[in-house]
């Protein structure tokens, strides 16, 4: 936000001085709960990253504008990018349930698809924090495909913050329905370290 001159929105409940704190925190609860479907998640992360985004540019975080994004969101390119998430969810579980069977080459196996579930985590995510995830899956996912392998250290820094918000909600489940919000915020820095000031993409 601009600072502590700049006046309360309309619609928003907290003054500037905590506005950015608590539009990551509301963000976070509002994405959760419309990602309980599971085929929605991928839409919620990426509205909460555009919302948070227009923060940036100080334009105010309202439930108004969140919903307004999310609709226009809902298009069947992000049904169907939700419908592989739960698709790469059931090949987790399955990967699981075969390591605790204890059937020959599991281990093996496993690793080779944790290598795969953490390369198709990170392409996700970063394309979740990608402007173009709001009109084209498709272009975002090869954008983010692109600086997963050229830009290395944005990877790990995608990792490290999905990683904490795993050990955050592991260790209080409640937590859960806030680590979107960080984790989108996240996602916009990560990806807007790789912007000139121009908003172009390098």
């Amino acid at each position: 936000m601009r600072g502590r001159t700049r006046r309360r929105q309309p619609g928003e409940v907290f003054g500037p001085r905590t506005s950015l704190f608590a539009d990551v925190l509301s963000i976070g609860l509002a994405t959760a709960l419309v990602s309980l479907p599971l085929v929605t998640a991928p839409a919620a992360l990426s509205t909460a990253c555009a919302v948070l985004r227009g923060a940036a540019e100080h334009r105010p975080s309202t439930a108004g504008r969140y919903v307004s994004e999310l609709l226009a969101h809902l298009r069947p390119g992000d049904l169907t990018a939700g419908a592989l998430l739960v698709l790469a969810l059931a090949l987790v579980a399955a990967d699981i349930a075969l390591v605790g069977a204890g059937l020959p080459g599991a281990p093996v196996f496993a690793g080779a698809a944790a290598l795969v579930a953490a390369t198709a985590l990170t392409v996700g995510l970063r394309a979740c924090g990608r402007p173009e995830s709001t009109t084209d899956w498709r272009t975002a996912v090869r954008a983010a495909a692109h600086d997963a392998a050229r830009d290395l250290p944005g990877t790990g820094l995608v990792l490290l913050a999905a990683t904490t918000c795993f050990l955050c909600t592991w260790m209080l489940l409640p937590l859960a329905f806030l680590v979107p919000g960080p984790l989108a915020l996240a996602l916009v820095a990560i990806d807007g370290r790789r912007r000139p000031p121009d908003g172009s993409h390098r």
